[in-house]
């Protein structure tokens, strides 16, 4: 980590390259299921994987970021690969990665080494198919020296602005750079601005669009005890009694994306080795997605994979009595859908709010969406050096909720046992919450707090 992060070197993918090809271009053993976006990525990704792995392949998952250990972001057949893989494979491919440092004269950052890590661990398993998950942006990211046979872009909004641009356009432009010749574009519901990105994108490279709410989305949901039921329209069929146990529209439609996205890949989206003849004249021709229901997957497949899908973190249950829920929800538009699916889901006569965010994001917006459903919120702070100071949020929080329903608590752990004795104060177990929320590090030490799941280690 001491290599530094991305953005702090000249935007370049020519140390990346340049190390994968003394590592033997390992992105290029095994197909890849590319996927970025601004929210519900790491959501997305664990739901293809499990669908793959449901149908009898092995696979590779790559996720950023990590909720408590780093090596939780490379995981083959949907376990992390250990502590003692993980340093085996940083000392297989450290020599190489200082050939490339003398070379460039600039270090290869941190997340250029943990890619090509995952990259090579993938590789090495073998795996069937890898799951990429850029860490951020899409041209320019790391992740981007492999061709997605398939790549998958979720909903696009405001986030990361000082490095990827401050409009939805430009933002868009990064994240249409995963989109590359023969692939399948599959591509959730957008602002019109980005869609309009993301299709030029398509055209430009011959790929072949397949876009939620037109080729493929959610046909029916209904709340159940532990998350959803659904029917979905997929490109080959429609697939109904799915049990989702994760909560809010969202991700169903997250589940509608990652469906789409392993029917592409099941059905033919061509490799880069060998393109078929069918799959080549369909690119020529720019065409979208064509379905057919002879490229349906088993639906009891599909409603065992959707019953197994996790997202640790996002609207995650921690304890009950009262409810601790977890949500990395980090700018207005994650924010508005963690509102709407607690609302829909939960139906508290009283939730209380711990929030901790980075310094960089747009803070008045987060607390904006939080003001209608919070009885009350204590602010925090993280361990990350780019937490806002708890002092800072407590003065915004109280120009949006009033300073009678804001409570300052510099340390985390107190915060969350504030939180939990705030929210009981009536007496109403039954109905009473906390919602831990706005940054991904506020929830991985949360869930370290709260001894909720375990990463894995040897």
């Amino acid at each position: 980590m001491s290599r530094g992060v991305e953005w702090e070197i000249e935007p370049s993918l020519d140390r990346i390259r340049d190390l994968v090809d003394v590592l033997g271009e390992p992105q290029r053993t095994y197909p890849v299921i590319h996927i970025t976006g601004t929210n519900g990525k790491s959501s997305t990704a664990r739901m293809i994987e499990t669908l793959l792995r449901e149908r009898g392949l092995r696979t590779g998952l790559y996720t950023s970021p990590e909720l408590t250990a780093l090596h939780e972001r490379i995981a083959v057949d949907g376990e992390p690969i250990g502590e003692r893989r993980f340093v085996e494979v940083l000392r297989d491919i450290l020599p190489y990665v200082r050939l490339v440092d003398d070379k460039h004269g600039v270090r290869v950052s941190f997340f250029e080494v943990l890619t090509a890590m995952a990259y090579a661990a993938f590789a090495d398993a073998p795996v069937d198919v890898a799951v990429v998950e850029v860490g951020m942006g899409g041209a320019w990211d790391a992740t981007n020296v492999a061709d997605g046979d398939v790549a998958v872009v979720t909903p696009i909004g405001l986030d990361h602005t000082r490095h990827l641009g401050d409009t939805i356009e430009k933002i868009a432009t990064e994240k249409a750079g995963i989109i590359k010749p023969g692939a399948v574009a599959v591509l959730a519901q957008q602002p019109l601005p980005a869609a309009e990105v993301l299709l030029r994108r398509v055209a430009e490279t011959g790929a072949v669009a397949a876009r939620e709410g037109i080729e493929f989305g959610v046909l029916h949901r209904d709340v159940a005890v532990g998350g959803q039921q659904l029917s979905l329209r997929g490109l080959h069929g429609t697939y109904d009694d799915i049990f989702l146990p994760l909560f809010g529209h969202h991700q169903a439609a997250n589940a509608a994306v990652a469906l789409a996205a392993v029917e592409a890949f099941a059905s033919g989206a061509p490799t880069r080795a060998q393109p078929s003849l069918e799959a080549a004249t369909r690119i020529a021709a720019g065409d979208d997605y064509a379905g057919g229901e002879e490229g349906q997957l088993d639906p009891a497949l599909v409603r065992s994979g959707f019953a197994k899908a996790t997202s640790p973190g996002r609207l995650e249950v921690a304890r009950t009595g009262p409810t601790v829920l977890l949500d990395a929800a980090h700018n207005p538009a994650g924010m508005a859908a963690t509102v709407e699916a607690v609302h829909e889901s939960f139906g508290f006569s009283r939730l209380v709010g711990v929030v901790a965010v980075a310094a960089d994001k747009d803070v008045p917006g987060l607390l904006d969406q939080l003001e209608p459903v919070l009885a009350e919120v204590v602010v925090t702070r993280n361990s990350s050096p780019r937490s806002m100071r708890a002092e800072e949020l407590a003065e915004l929080a109280e120009g949006v909720f009033g300073a009678e329903r804001v409570h300052l608590v510099p340390r985390l752990d107190d915060a969350i046992d504030r939180a939990i004795g705030l929210a009981e104060e009536t007496g109403e177990y039954a109905g009473a919450g906390v919602l831990i929320t706005g940054s991904v590090v506020t929830v991985g030490e949360a869930r370290t707090l709260l001894r909720v799941g375990a990463p894995a280690a040897e």
